[in-house]
């Protein structure tokens, strides 16, 4: 990336959620020494108003906020975006980052809906939510990038860590699915997909104690090779700052940042007819997708 490059970030308004710690504090850090603003969300009340403190501190203005958030719940990510409009005017860039490696392995756990439901809850559905949300205040503002946290796990599973890697592989699917939105109203969505990170989750999950029935899996990543988090932030810069990037999966790996490039598309599965309908399709698919919005911004109150 240039000089120029890192420009583009300087007066833009970045909400990030689960950024009190580890990779999202990491982002938020680059994007404050960018220039940017910040409005964090996180369940850590003490330790997101002291990130935030901290900001505002060294700038000698206020260039953050804090908001603790529920992010499995529509009202708090609402709260948490009209926190952004108030604070800094609008929203150009939002990193869904918040997750939890609890629950991870729950193979033969107990037949707990709670538990269950958990992981998918925060990794998988929060995202959605919070990804309706963002296009909204986007919409308004005319537009913006959202980046999406996945998981080498949503490309390559493992048997112990089954629920996270389904949480996971949901999320790449879902931003998969944005290829329309930059015509509908001028939004990119991608996701990043670190490798092992030494962060707060990595720590969780190689807790021996947490995890004493599955001592050798555990020994396997204590001794796997770790993902720079310079390297995650990396991934997310490349993904806001090049405006051709959309739907684009990027790996954040021990090695460097490689593109995650979907499958080919399947023999057999089209022919000329369904092509043609598939044109037709996209045609009048995104005149209804804008008449929606239209309709979901005022339904929200813009």
């Amino acid at each position: 990336m240039t000089f120029d490059q890192y420009s583009s970030v300087h007066g833009k308004v970045a909400v990030l959620t689960g950024a009190a710690s580890g990779i999202g504090k990491a982002v938020a850090d680059t994007l404050v020494k960018l220039g940017a603003k910040v409005v964090i969300g996180d369940l850590n009340q003490e330790l997101g108003q002291s990130v935030i403190d901290t900001y505002n501190k060294e700038a000698g203005a206020q260039v953050a906020a804090f908001m603790r958030v529920d992010v499995t719940k529509y009202s708090d990510n609402k709260a948490l975006f009209q926190l952004a409009e108030q604070a800094f005017g609008g929203v150009d860039i939002a990193f869904l980052n918040a997750g939890i490696g609890e629950g991870a392995n729950s193979m033969f756990g107990p037949l707990d809906d709670e538990k269950d439901e958990r992981i998918f809850d925060v990794n998988t559905i929060s995202i959605i939510k919070g990804t309706k949300v963002a296009l909204l205040h986007m919409a308004k503002r005319g537009g913006g990038v959202i980046v999406n946290t996945a998981s080498v796990a949503g490309f390559y599973s493992s048997p112990f860590i089954s629920s996270y890697a389904a949480s996971k592989f949901a999320v790449v699917g879902y931003t998969r699915s944005f290829a329309l939105m930059p015509q509908i109203c001028n939004v990119r969505v991608n996701a990043i997909c670190p490798y092992w990170v030494e962060t707060p989750l990595l720590i969780n999950i190689t807790d021996e104690e947490k995890h004493k029935d599955e001592p050798s899996f555990v020994n396997i990543i204590k001794h796997s090779p770790k993902t720079p988090i310079h390297t995650v932030v990396e991934a997310f810069l490349t993904l806001i700052i090049d405006e051709t990037r959309n739907t684009q999966t990027l790996l954040a790996l021990p090695t460097g940042v490689q593109v995650m490039d979907p499958p080919a598309a399947l023999d057999g599965t089209h022919n000329e007819a369904s092509l043609n309908a598939i044109m037709q399709f996209k045609s009048v698919a995104l005149d209804q997708a804008k008449a929606n919005l239209a309709a979901a911004m005022k339904a929200y109150g813009f």
